[in-house]
């Protein structure tokens, strides 16, 4: 698990921000702790600090996973979102769409 470059973070900070804007640094600076971003097989996890420092301890072919992914990288270096990151972006979100219990309904 290692840091991501700074080409890797300018291409998933402007995938997120298309969804929540300016809102980027809250997602970072959180009052309820510092957290970042570790690349791991081409995935990328949204860590706390404190987590993170206590799998430090763990070789990194036997760590499966660290904290939630956010997405990954395709081959082309293309960034993926991923659907487990969506609890962490709804809150920041800019525009948000809400679904009546009859609005799902096909019939």
């Amino acid at each position: 698990m290692r840091p991501l470059t700074e080409e890797e973070t300018r291409v998933m900070f402007e995938k997120i921000a298309k969804y929540i804007g300016e809102n980027l640094q809250l997602l970072v600076d959180r009052p309820d702790g510092t957290y970042c971003f570790r690349l791991h097989n081409d995935r990328v996890y949204y860590v706390s600090e404190k987590i993170m420092k206590l799998a430090a301890n763990i070789s990194g072919d036997k760590l499966v996973s660290l904290g939630t992914c956010f997405g990954k990288f395709t081959k082309t270096h293309k960034f993926r979102l991923h659907v487990t990151a969506l609890d962490y972006l709804a809150p920041y979100a800019k525009y948000k769409v809400w679904i009546k219990p009859d609005g799902d309904d096909p019939g």
